[in-house]
């Protein structure tokens, strides 16, 4: 887990000044993966108090711009948010309960980027959401 200064460092290395309200979205995003922005704005202010829900929106599109989280939007559903970049990863999304897991690409090196038809494009990146029931909805399904 990130500590603080980790999250300084952070803010400062994209570039971006240091301020309570990025810190305490930066946390927020860290502590609580795939989170929406609600749930966001909720830790938020449970550490400092009161703040705008388009301050949380500002600092989110800022660290999302500075490549510092990750913002996903599986089909239906609010878009949420994620520390885990850099890496060509993918989720599982459950049809019933709307949980989400990140699922890593397939073994190799990065296979997932090797498109049938690139169609001139040069790829970097490739977004594949798994959809199906989590376990405990599976289990309650079956039940």
């Amino acid at each position: 887990m990130p500590t603080t200064s980790d999250f300084e460092r952070m803010l400062r290395g994209a570039e971006l000044r240091v301020t309570r309200p990025r810190m305490a979205v930066l946390s927020a995003v860290h502590d609580h993966p795939h989170a929406d922005t609600d749930s966001i704005i909720h830790v938020v202010r449970e550490n400092l108090g009161e703040v705008s829900h388009q301050a949380v929106y500002d600092v989110l599109h800022a660290l999302t711009d500075a490549g510092l989280v990750r913002r996903i939007q599986p089909m239906g559903s609010v878009a949420r948010y994620e520390a885990r970049v850099g890496d060509n990863h993918h989720h599982a999304v459950c049809r019933s309960c709307g949980a989400v897991a990140d699922v890593d690409c397939a073994v190799g090196a990065m296979p997932c980027l090797t498109a049938s038809d690139h169609h001139g494009f040069t790829i970097d990146e490739a977004e594949v959401i798994y959809w199906g029931l989590c376990p405990d909805c599976s289990s309650a399904h079956q039940s």
